[in-house]
């Protein structure tokens, strides 16, 4: 296992033991566990993000901490659109899309604000 495989199931159980809130660098964030399915492997993927509320959906930004490369998550969304997410204590399914034009600026800078 990966020091970020590690990293990332300390969330998860955190999540799950309190919730949906985690403390820490992630104290008040907005999180959520996204279940993807793995482009290539066909394996379930659980990865913890921040996310903003948009309208009654929820937003996912996928910039991989600034790289110019978008993260795992996103290349299986592309793949398989339909996912199961974790707010708080509620599991939902979902189908991603990629928001586009202003659509997309709008919801970047309400996040960056």
């Amino acid at each position: 296992m990966s020091e970020m495989d590690d990293f990332n199931r300390g969330i998860i159980d955190e999540f799950r033991a309190n919730q949906g809130r985690c403390g820490g660098m992630f104290e008040g964030a907005s999180m959520v566990l996204l279940h993807t399915t793995g482009a290539r492997s066909g394996q379930e993927r659980i990865s913890p993000l921040v996310y903003r509320p948009v309208n009654g959906d929820i937003a996912i930004f996928g910039s991989k901490g600034g790289s110019p490369e978008h993260p795992a998550w996103f290349h299986n969304l592309m793949a398989h659109p339909e996912a199961t997410v974790e707010v708080g204590t509620e599991t939902y399914p979902v189908r991603a899309r990629v928001a586009e034009g202003d659509e997309r600026e709008q919801i970047w800078e309400a996040h960056k604000a």
